[in-house]
């Protein structure tokens, strides 16, 4: 899903994987009706047979060599991709993926899933083998905010650092902790994809406060065990609280008032400006149109436009 702690979660994923692995019989034994199994280098590809063109596509990708944020261009290794429809595939991981979810990486299986309702599916794969690369690299346990903003960078997802909602949530002042970000990383569609971005910024402010310019040193210490908290603290000088306060603060540099206004936020507030302005308007005329109103009678209008023409007609005679 392009979120999730997949530290500590490959256990959790393996179990919500066991019902369709035992389904498939070891993949290579028997498998569900509508399925195929191919095999590309040392990714094994399971989908539909009308959708086995695009896991092959899929396959090819993962299975070449790639670079990742402090690691070493190398191969995935062996792993399974799975291409599912979109609500197969929330059936299959049903109360772990949310409905917007469109991928899942489960580290400790060595699988993907990738829904076919993708929008990019290439793009999704990507941000997916982030975490797997990241996971066969590192020992320590990282943060949720760490794990899905590495796999935002790694992805090179950068419309979302484009996207108004960033500025807009920032120059409201409604960027929290870490621990609130984490929280918001499993919210709705509209919550979780600001999360994204934001997750996304907090690793991009930790590149730009490694002395060495890459994340290298910090997943080294990663790799040899240790503590998060302390690798950041040894790599940046930064322990998790001011590290926090170091990327509020350049956030609210980076995503201001005056950033979204200029990023088409202006626009919004104009509309409302016009709107407000109509109704305001229209509340002050309200008495006089009320006062116009008075001593209308419309009572035997017709019944004397009927009987006679037109009584406001210069012509028209009573008599």
């Amino acid at each position: 899903v392009r979120r999730g702690g997949r530290a500590g979660r490959g256990r959790r994923g393996a179990a919500i994987l066991a019902g369709l692995i035992l389904a498939l019989q070891s993949v290579f034994a028997q498998v569900p009706a509508g399925f195929q199994v191919a095999e590309v280098g040392e990714v094994t590809v399971i989908a539909p047979a009308s959708r086995m063109a695009l896991g092959l596509s899929l396959a090819d990708l993962a299975s070449r060599p790639m670079a990742f944020p402090g690691l070493e261009p190398r191969p995935v290794g062996r792993m399974r991709l799975i291409v599912l429809e979109g609500n197969g595939a929330r059936q299959v991981v049903r109360g772990s993926v949310p409905e917007w979810g469109v991928g899942l990486a489960l580290p400790g299986s060595r699988t993907i899933i990738i829904r076919t309702d993708a929008p990019d599916p290439a793009a999704v794969l990507r941000h997916e083998l982030a975490h797997l690369a990241l996971h066969d690299a590192i020992r320590s346990r990282v943060p949720l905010w760490f794990d899905e903003g590495y796999a935002v960078v790694a992805a090179g997802e950068v419309a979302r650092f484009r996207g108004l909602q960033l500025n807009l949530a920032v120059a409201r002042g409604r960027v929290g902790g870490f621990d609130a970000l984490d929280r918001m990383l499993r919210q709705d569609a509209l919550r979780a994809g600001i999360a994204y971005a934001l997750a996304g910024s907090a690793v991009l402010h930790l590149l730009r406060l490694q002395p060495s310019g890459s994340l290298a040193p910090l997943i080294d210490r990663l790799a040899a065990g240790e503590p998060f908290a302390e690798a950041l603290e040894r790599t940046t000088g930064y322990t998790t609280g001011t590290f926090e306060r170091s990327w509020r603060t350049d956030l609210r540099r980076r995503y201001n008032v005056f950033l979204w206004l200029g990023a088409g936020g202006g626009w919004a507030v104009l509309a409302a400006a016009v709107v407000g302005i109509a109704w305001w308007r229209r509340r002050r005329d309200r008495p006089r149109r009320a006062a116009l109103d008075e001593g209308w009678v419309a009572e035997g209008w017709q019944a004397e436009v009927g009987e006679g023409g037109d009584p406001l007609d210069p012509g028209h005679s009573a008599g």
